[in-house]
């Protein structure tokens, strides 16, 4: 019954539905002892088409490793593995270029109804404390007040690199 299932997510797959193949796939996983490898190269595949890369490139890895260079679907599980790892090395990088131009931008935090905030560098002590080889070294805060305090308008110069002191 349950390579019925697995043939089926490949026929399902083979036709364009990929999610209707991932279920078929998900109940064979969930139903079977041991793991076709196979199933480890159907799934790893239907992954990649799902725009799931991450996962594709685990299943994928994972034929690799059951089959070696032998296997009947060696030449294109390295095929969809190839893809599936552009795909996530694209993703990653647009992934950072978002956070890195959000990060970059100039926007201001609101520090709620008192407009202070204590100090992320101190953590509020004023003081700032390093570890070194002999011993602890104790250095005066030079962001913010005598009570680990900064104003909204510094706290926000202070995230985007522009307090100084």
């Amino acid at each position: 019954m349950t390579l019925r299932e697995l043939d089926s997510g490949v026929y399902f797959m083979d036709h364009g539905e990929y999610t209707r193949a991932d279920e078929k796939f998900r109940y064979v996983l969930q139903n079977i002892r041991s793991v076709p490898s196979d199933l480890t190269f159907h799934f790893g595949k239907n992954s990649h088409l799902l725009g799931l890369h991450k996962q594709s490139i685990d299943w994928l890895n994972k034929y690799i490793q059951l089959k070696g260079t032998t296997g009947q679907y060696y030449q294109e599980a390295t095929k969809w593995l190839a893809k599936a790892e552009a795909e996530y090395l694209r993703e990653k990088d647009e992934a950072s270029q978002k956070t890195k131009q959000l990060l970059s931008s100039n926007y201001d935090i609101d520090c709620g109804p008192t407009g202070k905030v204590t100090c992320p560098v101190c953590q509020g002590s004023h003081v700032i404390v390093r570890k070194g080889p002999f011993g602890d070294s104790y250095k005066t805060c030079s962001y913010c007040n005598e009570h680990g305090i900064l104003t909204c308008e510094e706290y926000n110069k202070l995230l985007r690199g522009e307090l100084q002191r």
